[in-house]
């Protein structure tokens, strides 16, 4: 009695009743002793008075999800553009919210020079970590102390556990990973640092990323979490998603969710992980819900939701944030990937800015908890 009672109590403070819609209390407040809750935004989201205060209520956390990418900052060798990032930083400090810098070295989203000399060939080693440390110096030295933490390398491991065969690796080999965590330090010797990458399900890309992290410990380097990138659909395997969360944990970092989003739609076959280089030709057969979401989806959306959440609190000692990759239904990339022209739903918002009824749900769970762990205490 004395339970329910309390459990009651601690609904009604948060303005959540049985009956009511959860309109009173937000993503940002029901989990924040376990994690913060962020999202991935852009100029046009900043810009947007609807979107800032979405994502004011429900967020305290913000990353950069394009403007921050070496394509974006130095698309001519030697000259930074650092417009739309220094708008991202402005906003995020004049809004108390923990900034996250998106990615320092990424073999996408990357200027073509970068990794070639002038007549075309592939640039020189040496060549090619000056770029490197120079890039890194540059960006991280400017945010210093504004940025709390760099996703410093971005999916260098492939799904079977070997190194991505990119310009970095074939220029550099596999150190280019430990000199660019070196360089990032370096440059803001304060700075939490991060390998993200996706496919964190794998039982192989799983084992690799924790020698990866083995070897930069040993390597003398810092590194601080790992992220999960977390595009996922409602075939990937729970189970295993869960294990690495344990094996990165018992590693000794931390571990973030840092690109979360649950496509609904069918996939094609030969599309497997979430590299942005794969391309599949349109068919009406995989974009079915142009009209809207039908019911028995929407409700397997929400299950899915509770069952990751629900792992996600088991293991919030651990888990530090969760990111979701954009902050409307209408924002994500997945209606354009692998396909151009889909119609997804794979965000906490629909494009009316209205929360998902998952979203009540694991607010629900977050509640609970926390009475919970009142009544033991």
């Amino acid at each position: 009695m004395k339970r329910s009672i309390t459990i009651i109590l601690s609904l009604l403070m948060l303005g959540i009743t049985k009956g009511q819609e959860t309109t009173c209390k937000s993503l940002k407040d029901a989990f924040e002793p376990y994690f913060k809750i962020g999202v991935a935004i852009g100029d046009r989201r900043i810009n947007d008075n609807r979107s800032r205060n979405l994502l004011l209520k429900e967020f305290n956390s913000i990353v950069a999800e394009n403007c921050m990418k070496s394509e974006s900052l130095q698309r001519r060798k030697g000259v930074f553009d650092f417009s739309a990032s220094d708008r991202f930083i402005e906003f995020g400090e004049a809004h108390n919210l923990h900034i996250v810098g998106h990615c320092l070295v990424w073999h996408s989203q990357a200027p073509h020079w970068f990794f070639v000399n002038e007549d075309g060939t592939p640039a020189h080693r040496d060549t090619l970590i000056n770029r490197l440390r120079n890039h890194i110096h540059t960006v991280v030295g400017r945010y210093k102390g504004k940025v709390k933490g760099w996703d410093v390398v971005n999916e260098a491991i492939e799904h079977d556990g070997s190194f991505r065969r990119s310009p970095l690796y074939n220029i550099i080999g596999e150190e280019f990973i430990s000199l660019a965590f070196k360089f990032a330090h370096e440059a803001d010797p304060e700075a939490e640092l991060y390998y993200n990458d996706y496919g964190m399900d794998s039982p192989r890309k799983r084992e690799a990323v924790v020698r990866l992290i083995e070897k930069l410990k040993t390597d003398g380097c810092r590194i601080d979490g790992v992220g999960m990138q977390s595009h996922l659909s409602f075939s990937t395997p729970l189970h295993e998603y869960e294990k690495s969360i344990s094996a990165f944990a018992a590693t000794g970092v931390k571990v973030m969710v840092t690109e979360l989003d649950l496509s609904v739609l069918p996939w094609p076959t030969n599309i497997h992980g979430a590299s942005v280089e794969q391309r599949a030709a349109y068919q009406e057969r995989m974009n079915p819900y142009t009209k809207g979401l039908p019911k028995e989806i929407e409700k397997q959306q929400t299950d899915f939701f509770k069952k990751l959440f629900d792992i996600y609190l088991r293991h919030s000692e651990h888990i530090t944030r969760i990111t979701f990759w954009g902050l409307t239904d209408g924002d994500s990339w997945k209606n354009n990937w692998p396909t151009n022209g889909r119609t997804d739903y794979p965000l906490a918002f629909d494009r009316a800015f209205n929360a998902k009824p998952f979203v009540k749900e694991i607010i629900g769970l977050a509640l609970e908890r926390r009475s919970s762990n009142e009544q033991t205490r």
